[in-house]
């Protein structure tokens, strides 16, 4: 059985986290694997929009345990962050098409914050949220440091990290952590419905969109007034600007193109 499951529909890549038995917690195969076929989705022309699941009742419980634990089978830390952890989420943030977080259960440790680095993250009402690197000794990452202050402000990520608190998809949407909660019997429609909105609207303006907020993280107020001048520029000789424009004068559907 495959530790990732890919499945291409009406322009939407849909990839599965597939160990349910071990709540979806990553081994090297599976971290290897995730990275393989984000590379796919990024290459196809025909997938727009990526979700990110997970299978069974969980999202993903982080690093398997058993993995680091057994010395026949421990790649060790600077391999797991090097060559898994890392490239997962720098592929995830320099992919330019919209990723989904589709948060159906726990995502704990370095799956919370995969999570966290998706564009959009829609969680189940059955979601939680818990940076449990503090209960065996480790410090977060994956990116935790990075992005859940500034989604969350720095005294509660701090708390939550110290403490290792779980937080109820509820209280995660209030807080800022994802997008929206949905309940459980409705959770993969919603998300394949917004899915298939960021499918069909302007991928590149979208990809564009996403390059400058990963560049606010760092840039000034004049260098981001200046990359934003650029890539307007751009996108303005796009294709699908100029449908967008043409649907709007006659009051038309626009049929973007993704180009």
């Amino acid at each position: 059985m495959k530790s990732i499951t890919t499945q291409i529909e009406n322009k939407v890549a849909t990839l599965t986290l597939n160990r349910p038995e071990v709540f979806n917690s990553f081994n090297r195969e599976m971290a290897l694997l995730l990275q393989n076929e984000l590379d796919a989705c990024e290459k196809n022309p025909k997938v727009r929009a990526i979700v990110l699941t997970g299978s069974g009742k969980a999202f993903c419980a982080g690093q398997d345990l058993k993995e680091v634990t057994s010395p026949e089978l421990n790649p060790g830390f600077k391999k797991i962050l090097e060559e898994h952890y890392n490239p997962i989420i720098s592929r995830i943030r320099n992919i330019e098409k919209p990723i989904i977080g589709a948060i159906n259960g726990v995502a704990a440790g370095a799956g919370a914050n995969i999570a966290l680095a998706c564009d959009v993250v829609v969680a189940s009402e059955n979601a939680s949220f818990i940076q449990s690197f503090s209960k065996i000794g480790l410090v977060p990452d994956s990116a935790g440091t990075f992005f859940l202050p500034r989604l969350i402000g720095f005294q509660k990520a701090s708390a939550l990290m110290m403490l290792g608190d779980k937080v109820s998809a509820m209280e995660a949407e209030k807080l800022g952590m994802v997008y929206k909660t949905v309940p459980s019997e409705n959770f993969m429609e919603e998300v394949n419905n917004i899915a298939s909105i960021l499918a069909n609207m302007p991928t590149k303006a979208l990809g564009l969109t996403k390059r400058l907020l990963n560049k606010s993280m760092q840039n000034s107020l004049e260098e981001q007034l200046n990359l934003e001048s650029k890539l307007q520029i751009e996108s303005a000789q796009s294709e699908d600007y100029a449908e967008g424009v043409d649907a709007f004068v006659n009051k038309r559907k626009p049929n973007f193109k993704g180009k």
